[in-house]
Parts: C-alpha cells; structure tokens; sequence
C-alpha cells in the first residue's frame, strides 16, 4: 500500500472517529430519568423528563416516566394533566392507562380507578405491574364494600407477590369481611410470618378467633 494511500485512508478512519465519538459522549452522559426514578432520585427524573419534553412533545417515555415520578411525590393533579397528555399520543399503552388508575385511586375516583385497572387486566394481563393492579383493585373492592371481589382480586396480587405482609394482611381483612374466618386466619397468620410486628394482622387474627370461639 502507497504512502499517499495510507495517508487517505488514516485520514477517513479519523473523520469516522470525530462522527461517532460525541455521540457516543453524548449518549454516556445524556441524564437517565428512568434510572433515576428505579434509584428513587423523583425530582430529578421529573426535571429530565420536562427537558425532554421541551425538545420532544412527543416523547412517550417521557410522559410515563414523568407521571411516575409525580405520582411518588403525591402530586396527582400534575400527574393527571401528563398522564393524559401521554394517553392522547397511545390510548392502549399499559402503563399510562395503570399510572391513570393509581391517581385516580388516590384521588379517591373509585369507580374511574376501577375502569383503568381493568383495561390494564384486559390489556396486559403478564404486564409487569400486573401484581401492583390487582393490589389496587382489591384495595378499591375493599373501599366499595365489595369483599369476595376483593379476596378474589387480593389472592391474585399475593400470587404474583408472595412476600408482602400488608398485601397478605389486607387480604386477611376481605376474607373477615366474608365471614371466610378460617381462610382470613390464614392470610393474617401469613402476613405476621412475613411480618411479626404488623399491628394491623394481629389485631385482625385475634378478632377471628374470638368470632370462632363465640360460635
């Protein structure tokens, strides 16, 4: 190979060089909202998001992300106006139509949570925040007085999440509710395994007892 071959071709290889590498820069230090929303860092995924957002509208991710993190912080009426901003661009994307649910339940919009958890259901029923939907819908058939859909909607979430005490426990309080005391007996007894010092169990597998003693 000639000098002057050699010296076209190290040439290229550096103009290749000097159009990849600041992307690369750029993509290493381009800020992550997820990832700091998984490390629990809300307000700074709040931020990259709304910057995001700025030079994207349409970015998706960004919307999810970002009424995630709102909804953390227990700013649901922020969260409600991206969520829904983020439904407008996809109104089948699962985990817009599950962030709607959980602000609506916190808002106390039962019946409004209660169509979004189940579109969830229908939509995604693997969905990778399938454990955290039934929770909340037997938490809302709790609210509604409705128990056996609550044992139903509770024994589901404790499936997927076999190690919650407060799930194992809540279910315990349906199943009382029922009039289920021995089934109830069984989820208290599994919640205090998980969890010896949850108040709320105890006081709930003494209550059984009693109502078994008394018959």
């Amino acid at each position: 190979m000639g000098t002057l071959h050699k010296r076209f071709l190290y040439i290229g290889l550096a103009a290749i060089i000097l159009i990849i590498l600041p992307n690369s820069i750029y993509a290493q230090t381009k800020p992550d909202a997820l990832q700091s929303y998984r490390n629990g860092n809300f307000e700074e995924a709040i931020g990259i998001c709304k910057q995001e957002l700025q030079e994207n509208p349409s970015n998706l991710e960004s919307y999810v992300v970002l009424s995630w993190s709102l909804v953390k912080l227990a700013r649901y009426d922020e969260a409600l106006v991206y969520a829904k901003k983020g439904l407008e661009l996809n109104r089948y994307d699962v985990r817009i139509i599950e962030v709607l649910g959980e602000i609506a339940y916190f808002q106390g919009r039962n019946n409004e949570a209660l169509r979004y958890f189940q579109q969830y259901v229908t939509l995604a029923p693997e969905g990778s925040r399938i454990d955290l939907v039934y929770y909340f819908l037997g938490e809302l058939y709790i609210r509604l007085g409705r128990y056996r859909h609550a044992d139903i909607a509770l024994s589901t979430a404790v499936r997927f999440v076999s190690g919650n005490a407060l799930w194992w426990n809540r279910l315990g309080f349906a199943r009382e509710n029922t009039g289920e005391l021995r089934n109830a007996i069984t989820a208290y007894e599994k919640a205090l395994a998980l969890n010896p010092n949850l108040a709320d169990a105890q006081r709930g597998l003494e209550r059984c007892k009693e109502r078994l003693a008394g018959r």
